[in-house]
């Protein structure tokens, strides 16, 4: 184990580093006496529980937060950074779990923003799509520089955001859950090209709870816990457990829960479905009660679309959804919810969540309509409140506060609170879309533990994930996409890596 703030040589100051930094905001102090140093050429992992204040942390180094005491310096020299342009006219740049782009504007204008190319007071376009296309090429990136960032899906907003964090001149580059939404391939190409930023000197701060990208990305690991630092250790010294333990302060048990299959009926099945989008082709799938399906593929392959278009969120052009034997194709969100149907999204701030609503609002919203929390065209507040309680100690909710806004909270309470709702009315059919994003290892356990527990008390439930141990460790079976079409169904027996992958690129297994 190394001291978070000794230099690597004798005489030679740390690339970056926080002393004794704290950031205290009214009832709650998110950073507690913080040391921490980034060296040149290293990428080094910040590695905690949601809430342990790792992303207070890089909030101040990014400029976006101000701390209320201690020193920031960079090659030594005293710093503290106004603004996260003033940050980034000193190469310290951030790509944040919660997006930065501007819906609104396509992609070349996220990615020129703030540092647009002109020539004789004018905005030089051709130009910027020229380096746009240059820069998504390098970057391995297949992305339109004209398309609307609004209409892009989350993984290819991921990769807006990546690829305007690496056409600034770096000095320090910080990550935070950089490959929550996209699949092995695009995660490998990002692994490629933080080598090579690593290659030019330049420091990376990692935020992630994928032990795989620990192992295969990892110098050195800083573990906080509950806003305070722990320890920095080489990565090449801790195994996994040992950073789970540091990370909680408690032994934590497998990750992925043995979940028993008892299939039975058909609750909804999809016959033919052709989206208007073409995101999907004619696919085929079905879900039964008392089994856990998982949905892979590819970035766009269409694994999403089709509970998207089974949930009325996009439209269905041809073909059938068909749940609990009655035809719903095309049918309002509402109305599904109502027959028994629960769609989790993947991004929670953007349609999951009302974020500056309490989290009693927001566990609440699916059952405003019926008893206990409907008293005729009212709301029995005594009752709502009471439920929120409930649920708040069912998922651990951290702090017990159901009152406070939803954006008071972590990540990963945030993602319990959107869980929380698909308790409080009678449920058939679960479908969680990327159901772990951004969550830390404990967290992701519980989740997995509560996702287990509905498929086990008889309810069909659907895992989307571009994560591929959720899919190989969770589902009972697996409907694997490529190009919008169902590439294959596996039962468990052929559920395997080798199996898959090969799957995503339009190929079978041999």
């Amino acid at each position: 184990m190394t001291d978070a703030t000794r230099p690597r040589t004798p005489g030679e100051p740390p690339l970056l580093e926080l002393l004794r930094v704290s950031k205290q905001y009214p009832g709650v102090l998110a950073l507690d006496g913080m040391n921490f140093n980034l060296r040149p050429g290293e990428v080094h992992v910040l590695f905690g529980e949601n809430g342990a204040g790792k992303s207070t942390m890089i909030s101040i180094i990014s400029g976006a937060v101000q701390p209320t005491s201690g020193d920031l310096l960079m090659r030594g020299e005293p710093m503290r950074f106004a603004s996260v342009h003033e940050a980034r006219s000193r190469g310290v740049t951030t790509v944040f779990q919660e997006f930065s782009v501007v819906p609104s504007m396509t992609v070349e204008e996220n990615l020129f923003l703030g540092s647009e190319t002109r020539r004789g007071g004018f905005l030089a376009k051709r130009k910027m799509r020229e380096e746009a296309h240059a820069i998504l090429a390098r970057l391995g990136f297949d992305l339109n520089p004209k398309a609307i960032v609004a209409r892009l899906t989350r993984a290819e907003q991921q990769m807006v955001e990546i690829a305007r964090a690496f056409r600034s001149e770096l000095s320090v580059l910080i990550l935070d859950e950089p490959t929550a939404s996209l699949t092995d391939r695009e995660a490998d190409r990002l692994f490629a090209l933080v080598d090579q930023v690593k290659a030019q000197g330049v420091g990376v701060i990692y935020i992630t709870h994928r032990m795989r990208e620990i192992e295969r990305l990892a110098d050195r690991i800083t573990v906080l816990r509950d806003g305070k630092f722990i320890t920095t250790v080489d990565a090449s010294d801790v195994t996994q457990d040992e950073l789970v333990r540091l990370m909680t302060g408690r032994v934590v048990g497998g990750i992925f829960p043995d979940i028993k299959a008892n299939p039975g009926r058909t609750v909804l099945s999809i016959r033919g479905l052709t989206t208007a989008s073409g995101s999907v082709k004619g696919a085929d799938i079905d879900i039964r009660a008392g089994e856990l399906v998982g949905l892979a593929g590819l970035v766009g392959s269409g694994k999403s679309e089709i509970m998207r278009a089974a949930f009325g969120l996009e439209r269905a052009i041809s073909g059938t959804v068909t749940l609990e034997g009655k035809d719903v194709t095309n049918q309002s969100p509402r109305r599904l919810l109502r027959a028994g149907f629960s769609y989790m999204p993947p991004d929670r701030r953007v349609e999951g969540l009302a974020m500056m609503r309490s989290c009693t609002e927001n566990m609440t919203f699916a059952s405003l309509d019926i008893k206990p929390i409907a008293r005729g065209i009212f709301i029995n507040r005594v009752k709502e409140d009471a439920e929120a309680r409930r649920l708040a100690d069912k998922l651990e909710l951290h702090p017990r506060r159901p009152d406070r806004a939803v954006q008071a909270f972590s990540g990963g309470n945030q993602q319990k609170v959107l869980l929380a709702r698909s308790l409080t009315r009678p449920i058939s059919l679960y479908v969680f879309d990327e159901p772990t994003v951004g969550v830390d290892v404990g967290t992701r356990a519980a989740i997995y533990r509560f996702i287990g527990g509905l498929c086990e008390a008889g309810a069909a439930v659907v895992v989307i994930s571009s994560d591929l141990p959720e899919i190989l460790n969770l589902a009972h079976r697996a409907y694997v996409f490529y190009d919008g079409r169902v590439q294959d169904e596996l039962p468990k027996a052929r559920i395997s890596e080798a199996s898959i992958l090969p799957l995503f690129f339009g190929k079978h297994a041999a």
